[in-house]
């Protein structure tokens, strides 16, 4: 989850924008934005594909080693 949330991070601050902004562009609330950065572990696929879908990106399945 960090590298998520370091991604996530380095582009919006790459875009200019705030954490609110983000959100409100992605369609999510501020909280999903915040969970995302702090690279909590339980957030939504469909609420963090919203936000990557701002950079082109999608989040799929990983396969546990």
């Amino acid at each position: 989850m960090k590298e998520l949330a370091d991604f996530v991070k380095a582009r919006r601050k790459q875009l200019d924008l705030t954490q609110e902004e983000l959100a409100e562009k992605a369609g999510v609330a501020l909280t999903v934005i915040r969970k995302i950065e702090q690279h909590k572990d339980n957030l939504s696929v469909s609420k963090v594909n919203q936000v990557l879908q701002m950079f082109g990106h999608l989040l799929g399945p990983i396969k546990a080693e």
